[in-house]
């Protein structure tokens, strides 16, 4: 489950996943998303949320993941993996070289200073 918030007034979605994650999780993000992206044009920021990352329920829902990240990338401008697993430096390292987003991690108490640096 990928339970998502759209702050609007600072352009930053936040993303917090729990359990397995399935295709119709990331279609849900897309539907809340997708509109403000339209409207504005971009998003400032896109924070993932989590003390430990999940895994996709199948291959399926990793290739929705990999969709949409292909289709949003170039529409936000920084992404904050705010997360105490070892995933995050592993994602920020990995990410950074199919994204065209800036990428940092935080630590899980952290999540003041992931929005403050992606209001920079």
């Amino acid at each position: 489950m990928l339970e998502i918030s759209l702050d609007k007034e600072r352009d930053i979605a936040i993303i917090k996943p729990e359990g397995r994650l399935t295709k119709e999780d990331f279609d849900s993000v897309s539907k809340i998303v997708d509109p403000h992206i339209e409207e504005i044009g971009r998003l400032n920021g896109l924070i993932i949320y989590t003390k430990d990352f999940p895994s996709w329920e199948s291959f399926a829902s990793l290739s929705r993941h990999i969709e949409f990240v292909k289709d949003h990338h170039k529409k936000i401008k920084k992404i904050a993996f705010v997360t105490d697993s070892i995933a995050g430096s592993i994602a920020e390292n990995i990410s950074s070289h199919f994204v065209e987003a800036q990428i940092k991690s935080f630590d899980f108490d952290d999540i003041d200073r992931a929005k403050e640096w992606i209001a920079e």
